[in-house]
């Protein structure tokens, strides 16, 4: 009697986005700005033989941004992510989201900035507008999964999918993206985010055949032309700029100024109160009393940074002293840190070193020390203290 052994049943084997099935068989539904880089996206995934379906937002009004230059979501962005699609053969749907990008994301900024803060609104975009409604779209669509133009890295991690920065460290997006939910990370995917530069994602664009292949990054926040915060602010809050004090920390008046929401903390220029020795900087808004307090650049410097809203992406529980690496501006390193959780949504950051001009309502990052994995962050609050 011969006996024949059974050869063990193979493992069916992943696809480049990691469904264990062909790539035609897989729905992934593909965030369209009209850029390069989600028009990369698209045609490489459809052209790899993906089930591809493109999606644009329109979140604001854009009928008066049609000619606008480096800003995103523009009505010739929408033409040039259509463009794509037709060429690449693809669905294309354009969804309109002016309500909840207005609901969701401008009114926030005007709040926050007319609080003093200093907002990050392309992170509440990402949070609140594409990683939650456009990603419920995306479910609804029965896509398996949802991919973005983002310069970030998904990973497979020993017990989840894992956030981590981008090749590309002069490209990375991670500081925007903190706020992703674990839930949303397993549903994501980033394929450009192991490209070694941009400039490979122009060449792909160029084989491809895409009309974007040259296009401009886009430079400004959408709904903020030239970067001018505080004429959106006063077009949606009318009376917003009224004039008030320019004080010292101790409540001294030096001057007077034009609307608190024309500074920042760590602004120096534009103050208009010169020759009073050694250089003046913000160093806190006081938007009730209408107050501009300024001090020496020493007074700028904090070592302990309040955070609220925390998102955790850690494996480890959330608690304890955790030794993290930090990023308190997006065009900063990051830096050691010792984050202590308070609860499940507030922490306290105390920095290693002295930071100049921490700002509330800027995010703060966290980064697993020696890795490029992102463990979550937050988002600084008003109370702040000063480095002794």
């Amino acid at each position: 009697m011969t006996l024949h052994h059974r050869a063990p049943a193979r493992a069916p084997s992943l696809n480049s986005l990691g469904f264990a099935k062909p790539p035609a068989e897989t729905r992934v539904v593909v965030a369209m700005s009209g850029g390069v880089d989600s028009s990369v996206v698209a045609a490489k995934l459809k052209s790899e033989g993906y089930d591809v379906i493109g999606v644009t937002l329109q979140l604001y009004d854009h009928g008066a941004a049609l000619a606008k230059k480096g800003a995103c979501c523009a009505g010739q962005d929408i033409h040039d992510a259509r463009r794509v699609a037709e060429r690449m053969g693809f669905p294309h749907y354009v969804l309109d989201y002016e309500n909840k990008f207005r609901e969701s994301v401008i009114d926030e900024f005007a709040d926050a900035y007319l609080a003093g803060a200093t907002p990050v609104p392309c992170i509440r975009c990402n949070e609140r507008v594409k990683f939650r409604d456009l990603l419920e779209t995306a479910r609804d669509l029965d896509a398996d999964c949802m991919a973005t133009g983002h310069y970030i890295q998904r990973k497979d991690g020993a017990a989840r999918a894992e956030l981590h920065m981008a090749a590309d460290a002069n490209r990375d997006q991670s500081y925007f993206l903190f706020s992703t939910t674990q839930e949303q990370l397993d549903f994501l995917r980033f394929p450009l985010g192991h490209l070694e530069s941009k400039a490979e994602t122009r060449a792909l664009a160029a084989e491809y055949g895409l009309a974007v292949a040259d296009k401009p990054d886009s430079q400004d926040i959408c709904f903020v032309p030239n970067g001018n915060y505080a004429a959106v602010i006063e077009k949606l809050r009318p009376n917003a700029a009224e004039p008030g004090d320019i004080v010292d920390t101790d409540g001294n008046v030096l001057g007077q100024h034009r609307g608190v929401i024309n500074y920042t903390i760590g602004q120096r220029r534009g103050l208009g109160i010169g020759g009073l020795g050694d250089p003046l900087y913000v160093v806190r808004l006081d938007p009730d009393a209408r107050r501009v307090v300024v001090g020496p650049k020493s007074a700028l410097a904090t070592t302990v940074v309040p955070v609220n809203e925390v998102n955790w992406l850690g494996d480890q529980p959330f608690a304890g002293e955790i030794p993290v690496m930090v990023r308190i501006r997006s065009t900063r390193p990051p830096r050691p840190a010792i984050l202590r959780p308070i609860d499940a949504t507030r922490a306290e950051v105390e920095l290693l070193d002295a930071e100049e001009g921490v700002s509330p309502g800027q995010a703060c990052v966290f980064y697993e020390p020696d890795s490029t994995r992102v463990l979550g962050g937050g988002w600084i609050t008003l109370r702040r203290r000063k480095a002794a």
